[in-house]
């Protein structure tokens, strides 16, 4: 790709070089605050610079990330980048999950988790789009709690869905998800009108079971 030209730059109406810290500093500060990882295509774009310039920087982010041996790691998955925990303190961090797991969930994080539970597969805009709130935190919260757990990539989406784990099944003492209480019963009735809820109506209406005496 093409360094960026003037009329790149007058159309974000900021030239990134010219911030503290350039074109690394920026993209540091974007997948920050981004919940989903990123393509360097998107970030190139965005900041009104070359691919290739965001790729080499990526890079070095990644290296010097390494050499410094901090907390955490700049990785790249089929092409999308993304912050993660550094693998030598996954133990330091378990215990420190373990230790604070015993706190209760707020209404937030209960509501997001039965968004979860009775949706997924789901991504976090789906869920965000449903409570009308950024759920970035809650997520946080539930995946350090091991509730919930990424999976892999729907379609052509690049969102990262997410569904529920055995540990959630344990909590709610159940074996399975057919074991959840079905929704519809509890659902108004114009919600069919909304279609971020039809797997709402799909997996809660009640399924026919055998009648033994």
């Amino acid at each position: 790709m093409k360094p960026s030209s003037v009329n790149d730059l007058d159309e974000v109406g900021f030239d990134v070089k010219s911030y503290p810290g350039g074109l690394k500093a920026a993209i540091e500060a974007i997948l920050i605050v981004v919940p989903e990882p990123q393509n360097p295509q998107k970030l190139a774009k965005a900041l009104a610079v070359g691919e290739d310039e965001v790729q080499l920087a990526l890079r070095k982010l990644s290296g010097e990330y390494r050499e410094h041996a901090r907390g955490f790691e700049l990785k790249e998955f089929d092409n999308q980048w993304r912050f993660y925990c550094a693998q030598d303190f996954f133990g330091v961090v378990s215990k420190y999950i373990q230790k604070s797991a015993e706190s209760k969930l707020s209404i937030a994080a209960l509501e997001t988790l039965a968004i979860i539970a009775y949706k997924q597969p789901t991504s976090r805009a789906e869920v965000a789009t449903i409570r009308g709130v950024s759920v970035d935190g809650v997520f946080r919260t539930l995946l350090t709690r091991g509730l919930i757990e990424r999976v892999s990539q729907r379609g052509d989406s690049h969102a990262e869905n997410y569904i529920t784990t055995s540990a959630f099944l344990e909590r709610l003492a159940i074996s399975s998800l057919d074991e959840l209480e079905p929704l519809a019963p509890y659902l108004p009735e114009d919600i069919a009108e909304i279609p971020e809820f039809d797997d709402f109506r799909k997996k809660s209406s009640p399924q026919n079971k055998s009648e033994e005496l």
